[in-house]
């Protein structure tokens, strides 16, 4: 692997690429540190550090992840790419539902760009909105009155942090093209990535504390059994990202003039995990919904059904687990129309051996892929609980545990994987090993 490594800096074109990628998520950093104007930096830690064990810790700690931290010290990229992320998925589901959409994304490059267009306007405005809220939360915090974190609020506070978190929603929005046509790998999930990895630092410090501490939190023994856990939760995750149910096919032969075409053999490619993260989205945005309306309506019943959905009880376990699965059926439901690629096979004359062309097949994709869908819903379900049942197992906190499952290591594993393929693509292409020795040319001279 070092070797490869190495070899992508001997290829020109590739190194370059590497280089714009490794200099823009350098930017990306930078800037989630430069915090928004207005904000009074102490308050605002200590603000952070009353609701870490609260459900709206719980909350922001997802934020903060997907942010890389800016979201606790309030920075320029403090809403991160997450309005970006969920623009992107309100337009793929609506895509689904909506003729007029589907009938542009059929359309090719145009109709591509057309929606990443419409994608952008609506990563703007709810940005707009996000920001909006989070200027109103942070002059009258719920619960935390005495506690001033805004240094003078009113409507230039709240006018300059709806710029400001905006435009740097924007600027990173425009990182991750900038990457994705420059650079190398997928630029918005390289930069979720950075952030993700970005935690580990913090994640180490506390590790230590807790293990070299006055009163020892943790034993060594312990270090080690989360060491084979992490490695085992990265396996499991590799392959199930990676599996895939062959469906073969079969084209008839044509003949056309003196040509002949088709009677080739090759296969459908039906994933195990198709919701991916998306999932664990979708079902942490419904669970928390009741936490997040409960810090803003002081009703004891409603604040009682918040503080049951708090993560660790067992309501709040099996009703994750529960939403987990049913969207990872819902968004694979979307993205996969079983009919359509029935038609698709039945017009240029491909069929699976032993079943009919057209209805039959349908049914027979629809009916494999809601078999393999509950493998991998199940699968999902259980990465993402898995670090409560690290935290309340081996009584370390959430941020160390959230590296051994939930959406972060999905994250990570899937993107990592992604750009070591595009990489390897660059360097086969110009005669390189890559990173899986399979006997090939070493490399030339």
């Amino acid at each position: 692997m070092i070797q490869a490594l190495l070899n992508s800096f001997k290829i020109p074109d590739l190194k370059r690429r590497l280089l714009i990628t490794l200099g823009l998520i350098a930017v990306y950093r930078l800037g989630s540190y430069i915090p928004t104007p207005g904000i009074n930096g102490k308050a605002l830690a200590e603000f952070f550090n009353r609701i870490a064990s609260t459900q709206g810790g719980t909350l922001f700690g997802i934020l903060n992840m997907f942010s890389g931290g800016a979201m606790e010290k309030l920075t320029i990229f403090a809403l991160g790419i997450m309005p970006y992320i969920s623009a992107s998925i309100i337009l793929q589901l609506l895509t689904a539902v909506i003729p007029a959409l589907e009938k542009l994304a059929k359309e090719g490059r145009a109709g591509y760009e057309k929606i990443n267009q419409y994608t952008r306007y609506l990563t703007v405005g709810l940005a707009g909105i996000q920001s909006l809220f989070i200027a109103f939360w942070l002059e009258n915090p719920p619960g935390f009155e005495g506690l001033k974190i805004v240094t003078y609020p009113g409507w230039g506070f709240r006018a300059l942090t709806v710029l400001t978190l905006t435009t740097g929603t924007i600027f990173i929005m425009w990182l991750g093209e900038q990457i994705q046509e420059r650079g190398i790998g997928n630029g918005i999930s390289l930069i979720i990535t950075a952030g993700i990895i970005s935690r580990i630092p913090t994640a180490l410090q506390q590790l230590v504390v807790l293990l070299t501490g006055k009163i020892r939190q943790i034993q060594p023994f312990t270090i080690l059994v989360m060491s084979v856990l992490l490695v085992a939760v990265v396996f499991a995750v590799i392959l199930v990202t990676q599996g895939q149910r062959k469906i073969p096919v079969q084209y008839a032969r044509r003949i056309v003039g003196r040509k002949i075409y088709g009677g080739q053999s090759t296969y459908i490619p039906l994933k195990v995990d198709t919701s991916g993260v998306i999932a664990i989205i979708f079902a942490q945005s419904v669970i928390l919904f009741p936490a997040t309306l409960a810090s803003f309506i002081p009703n004891p019943a409603f604040q009682r059904l918040a503080q049951g959905l708090m993560r660790g009880h067992l309501v709040y376990t099996v009703l994750y687990a529960a939403l987990i699965i049913f969207f990872c059926y819902f968004y694979t439901a979307i993205v996969f129309n079983p009919l359509d690629l029935s038609e698709n096979m039945k017009k240029y004359g491909g069929f699976i051996p032993g079943i009919r062309p057209g209805t039959p097949t349908a049914e027979y994709l629809d009916y494999i892929m809601t078999r393999i869908t509950l493998a991998g819903a199940l699968f999902v379900a259980v990465i993402a609980i898995f670090p409560d049942f690290i935290m309340a197992w081996l009584k370390v906190p959430y941020l160390i545990a959230s590296f051994f499952g939930g959406t972060g290591i999905l994250i990570v594993v899937g993107v990592m994987l992604d750009t070591i393929k595009q990489i390897e693509s660059h360097l086969l292409m110009h005669h390189y090993e890559g990173f899986i020795r399979t006997g090939r040319i070493k490399g030339r001279r």
